[in-house]
C-alpha cells in the first residue's frame, strides 16, 4: 500500500481553505469514503464550531451524494459522538470535520468506520488512492441514484444519553459544585446538560462560540482559566476539554492541574483493585511520564507505550486486550464505554472514583508522582526523517548516554502540526532543559527552524 499524504496522526488537517483542508479536496474525500465504505450506504457527518465548518461540510456532502451515498448531518458534536452514533445508528461511516485542540483557523477531516474505529493507515492509504484525480470519474451516481442528505435533530440527545450510561444508575452527583470548560466548541452544550442532570451544580466557561473562539485561550490547552474558576468558586474540581472534547484535563479542589498519565494511574489502580483492568496493562504513548510507569508497577500493573496518536493507543489495545489507555494531553480511553477519547466519559469515570471513595481528587491524584519533563516546540522550515540528520542524531544519543536510566529523550516531528518536539525527561529539571536547549541549538542548525514556539 502506498505511503500516506495527507492523513497525519488524527486525519487530515491545516489551515481551512489551504491545500489540503480546500472544499476541493473534502469533495475527493467524500467521494472516497463513499467507494470505500459503499456507495449506497448513510455516512454521518458532524462538526465542531469553527466558522470553516461550514465551507467544508457542505463540500464533503456533496462528494458523498456524487457517488450515491445518503448524507445524515448531526451539526456541532464531540468528535466521539459522531464515533458512538456510527456505531448505534448503523452507518456505514463516520466523518468529524474539526482541527480538535488548533486555533479556529485550522480545520480536519476525522473517519470513524461503522464499529466506531478510527481507520489504520493503509485504509488511510486507499482512500487518498480513489481521492486521485480521475480515479472515481467512472463511478458518479446518476439520476436517481445520486445521494440525498437529512438532518438528525436528536443526536445531541442521542449522545447525552450514552454518556449518562457510563455513570453508575446508583449514583449521581447531587452536592457537587464542578466548573467545566468547554473550550467554546462542540460540547458546549453537551457536557453541562449531562453534569446538570445528574446532579451537579455547574459553572460552565467556554460556552459561547461564535465561529472564531474556538481553543482561544480557553479548554484542556489552557488549563489555567480552569483552575482559576476552582479556586475562585470553591468548586469541588474542575473538568477542561478540547474543541472537539476527544481530551480533557482537570483540576483539582485546589487548583492544581490534574493530567492525562494522573488520571490513567489513578483509574488503572481503581481498577486493577476492583479486578477489572484487563490485559494486565495500560496502553500509553511514547510521552507519557515515567512516573505513570512507576504507579503502575507498584501495584503489578505493566505500561505498554505506542507512537503518539489515540489511535494507535486503541490499536494496541485492542490487540492487547486491554480496556484502559490514553495520552499525557488528555486522550483517554475506556473501551468499555467508547471507541475513541472521550473527554467526557473520562470525566465521569473519574467522578464515579470520587463518589465511591469519598475522597477529593488532590487525594485521588497522589498515586502518581511526575518525573520532571522539559517539553519544547520548534517550528521547522522543513521535515526530514530524523534517521537522515546526522548531526541530530549524534546529539539524541550522547543525551541518551548521558542520561542513562536515569531519564528518557524523545525528539519527533508533530503529526499534526509543522514543529518538531523534543523532550527530555529526568529528575533534575534543570538538567532536562540543558539537553532539551542543546538538542534543540542542532536542530535549529541542522533543519533550519523558523522559529521557537
Amino acid at each position: 500500500m502506498s505511503k500516506r499524504r495527507l492523513f497525519g496522526t488524527d486525519g487530515i488537517r491545516g489551515e481551512a481553505n489551504v491545500f489540503p483542508m480546500t472544499p476541493e479536496v473534502a469533495l475527493r474525500v467524500g467521494m472516497a469514503v463513499a467507494a470505500h465504505f459503499g456507495e449506497q450506504g448513510r455516512v454521518l457527518v458532524g462538526k465542531d464550531t469553527r466558522l470553516s465548518g461550514y465551507l467544508l461540510e457542505s463540500a464533503l456532502a456533496s462528494g458523498l451524494c456524487a457517488m450515491g451515498a445518503d448524507v445524515w448531518f448531526v451539526g456541532p458534536i464531540p468528535t466521539p459522538g459522531i464515533a458512538y452514533l456510527a456505531r448505534s445508528m448503523r452507518a456505514s461511516a463516520g466523518v468529524v470535520i474539526s482541527a480538535s485542540h488548533n486555533p479556529y483557523a485550522d480545520n480536519g477531516i476525522k473517519i470513524f468506520a461503522a464499529d466506531g474505529y478510527k481507520l489504520p493507515d493503509d485504509v488511510e492509504a486507499h482512500l487518498e488512492q480513489l481521492m486521485d484525480e480521475g480515479a472515481l470519474e467512472h463511478a458518479r451516481a446518476r439520476g436517481a441514484a445520486i445521494g440525498r442528505a437529512w438532518r438528525i435533530d436528536d443526536a445531541a440527545g442521542r449522545y447525552i444519553t450514552h454518556l449518562k450510561h457510563s455513570f453508575p444508575t446508583s449514583a449521581d452527583l447531587l452536592g457537587m459544585t464542578i466548573v467545566v470548560d468547554c473550550a467554546h466548541g462542540a460540547a458546549y452544550k453537551i457536557a453541562p446538560t449531562v453534569l446538570e442532570e445528574l446532579g451537579a451544580k455547574v459553572i460552565a466557561i467556554g460556552v459561547d462560540p461564535d465561529g472564531l473562539n474556538i481553543n482561544d485561550h480557553v479548554g484542556a490547552t489552557h488549563p489555567e482559566v480552569l483552575s482559576a474558576k476552582v479556586r475562585e468558586t470553591g468548586a469541588d474540581l474542575g473538568i477542561a476539554l478540547d474543541g472537539d472534547a476527544d481530551r480533557v484535563i482537570f483540576s483539582d479542589e485546589r487548583g492544581a492541574i490534574v493530567d492525562g498519565d494522573a488520571i490513567l494511574a489513578m483509574c488503572a489502580r481503581d481498577l486493577h483493585q476492583r479486578a477489572a483492568l484487563r490485559g494486565g496493562s495500560v496502553v500509553a504513548t511514547v510521552m507519557s511520564n515515567l512516573g505513570l510507569e512507576r504507579s503502575l508497577a507498584e501495584v503489578g500493573v505493566g505500561l505498554t507505550r505506542t507512537p503518539v496518536g489515540d489511535r494507535y493507543v486503541v490499536e494496541a489495545m485492542r490487540a492487547a486486550g486491554c480496556n484502559l489507555g490514553g495520552e499525557q494531553s488528555g486522550h483517554l480511553v475506556f473501551i468499555d464505554h467508547a471507541t475513541t477519547g472521550d473527554g467526557m466519559i473520562a470525566a465521569l469515570q473519574v467522578l464515579t472514583i470520587m463518589r465511591r471513595t469519598g475522597s477529593p481528587l488532590s487525594t485521588l491524584a497522589r498515586v502518581m508522582t511526575p518525573i520532571p519533563q522539559v517539553l519544547r516546540n520548534l517550528a521547522v522550515a522543513r521535515r526530514a526523517p530524523l534517521e537522515t540528520l546526522p548531526q541530530l542524531g549524534r546529539a539524541i544519543r550522547q543525551a541518551e548516554q548521558d542520561l542513562g536510566d536515569t531519564g528518557r529523550v524523545l525528539v519527533r516531528f508533530s503529526g499534526t502540526e509543522a514543529k518538531l518536539r523534543v523532550m527530555v525527561e529526568c529528575e533534575d529539571d534543570g538538567r532536562a532543559a540543558e539537553v532539551v536547549a542543546r538538542i534543540c541549538e542542532v536542530a535549529q542548525a541542522e533543519l533550519g527552524v523558523a522559529g521557537a514556539g
